[in-house]
């Protein structure tokens, strides 16, 4: 596994673990301040249904003091009267310096400020032997007042209530909107994740199980044609030998320019061509094992280049070879000679006429078995027509050729060759741009 990989692999990890983690922030919060809301609620009522109740019940029992005033005329009612009042009083005062919601505290005030009031005029009724009519009334309009003070409070407890409810429920629906989203990033990352570790570790192994199927099929019909190659070679070559010697001797009683001598000659033609494919066979089936030597990279290039240029130029195609970096590889210069001649030629067959074909040597590191390793790439690059798609198919397969007087082995024997090197051929085309092969050869 690439360390690029690994890198997106550990960043999707650390990603979804951090979510993970926001999101179980997210829901303790939520639980807490759900928490937190029912107890503010808890205790806001309990206080104040406590104040009132406690308010309600000292005025209930100032006013049973005041009623049986006129029916005792015991002075220790008024003085029990003021002590309770003074008592309510300093209560009041306390309860307001506690509550922290402002229209709470501003209806207690109010209340406070009333309750003075009744204290005064109630102390009034105690100063007289028997109450004033005037001053009874006073008196009862003054407690109306006091107790619809309670409906008040009643009225900014509910709005305190509202008011904290409404704000603790936008803090929930805050939270709840983070969750989802978390969550949907989350999934989102897991997918991310899931494609990454596909796109980028199973379809490779597939890639490379369907390759390795390949080269088995290969192998296993390259076995098969080595066997047959032993029995062509015996079968074919001995009466082969006898025909040409005996075309040979024919040939001495024959005139020039007759059409037996014609005959003649295309008979030798097609034995040399005969004798080709039988040797061409052999190479592919039978390979000779590579004699293995310390080279530059550029070596073979500059050799082909020498040896291919005066053909070349004869049907109007340049050969050029590119500035070369320095490198060093172990392979037999005449087998990887033999392979870029050709590919050389398979670039003029493309070309036809008036076309470039570019040698150059490319350093680069890149897999090779089972191991990444520095390898040197030497390319044959021309401007030809490319190879359509339906022949791409085909390309190794032996004596599959669009040639007429082809053999369809020259690209399976090359293969072959670069395979013996621990190297591998490979090829980039594009259709009426050109094809480029480079043989990948590991570095020494």
């Amino acid at each position: 596994m690439s360390t690029a990989i690994k890198l997106r692999l550990a960043a999707f990890v650390l990603a979804i673990v951090v979510v993970a983690l926001i999101i179980g922030w997210a829901a303790q919060q939520t639980w807490s301040e759900t928490r937190q809301m029912t107890g503010k609620v808890n205790a806001a009522q309990v206080e104040s249904f406590e104040i009132a109740d406690h308010f309600q019940a000292v005025v209930l029992d100032l006013n049973a003091r005041i009623l049986r005033y006129p029916l005792s005329s015991n002075p220790a009612e008024a003085a029990g009267f003021k002590k309770e009042c003074e008592d309510l009083r300093h209560w009041l005062q306390t309860e307001s310096q506690k509550l922290n919601n402002p229209r709470e505290r501003k209806v207690l005030d109010s209340v406070h400020a009333a309750f003075q009031d009744y204290c005064a005029q109630a102390l009034l009724i105690f100063g007289q032997s028997k109450p004033a009519t005037e001053a009874s009334l006073a008196f009862q309009a003054q407690t109306k007042k006091l107790l619809s003070m309670g409906n008040l409070l009643a009225d900014a407890h509910r709005e305190v209530m509202g008011q904290l409810i409404a704000g603790t429920h936008q803090s929930l629906r805050f939270l709840q909107q983070l969750i989802f989203g978390l969550l949907f990033l989350l999934l989102a990352l897991g997918a991310g994740l899931v494609v990454l570790v596909y796109r980028e570790m199973i379809t490779p192994l597939r890639r490379k199980l369907v390759e390795s199927h390949a080269i088995i099929e290969r192998q296993e019909k390259l076995a098969s044609l080595g066997v047959l190659a032993a029995g062509v070679a015996h079968e074919i070559r001995n009466p082969l030998t006898a025909i040409k010697a005996r075309l040979f001797t024919q040939r001495k009683f024959l005139k020039p320019g007759t059409t037996e001598w014609a005959g003649g000659e295309v008979i030798g033609q097609e034995i040399n061509r005969l004798e080709r494919i039988v040797r061409d066979f052999l190479l592919f089936a039978r390979p000779s094992e590579p004699r293995f030597e310390m080279i530059p990279a550029d070596r073979p290039l500059r050799e082909v280049l020498a040896f291919l240029t005066p053909q070349l130029e004869k049907i109007g195609i340049r050969l050029i070879l590119n500035e070369s970096p320095q490198a060093t590889v172990q392979a037999d210069p005449e087998q990887i000679k033999q392979v870029l001649i050709n590919l050389v030629q398979n670039a003029a067959d493309s070309i036809g006429r008036d076309g470039i074909i570019t040698l150059r040597l490319r350093l680069d590191t890149m897999r090779l078995g089972n191991r990444q390793a520095e390898v040197a790439i030497l390319e044959v690059a021309d401007t030809g027509k490319g190879i359509p798609p339906e022949i791409q198919k085909r390309l190794f397969d032996p004596f599959f050729t669009t040639k007429g007087g082809g053999t369809g082995l020259g690209l399976s024997i090359a293969a072959r060759i670069v395979e013996k090197h621990h190297g591998a051929l490979q090829y980039q085309t594009k259709p009426e741009q050109g094809t480029t092969f480079g043989i990948v050869l590991p570095r020494a």
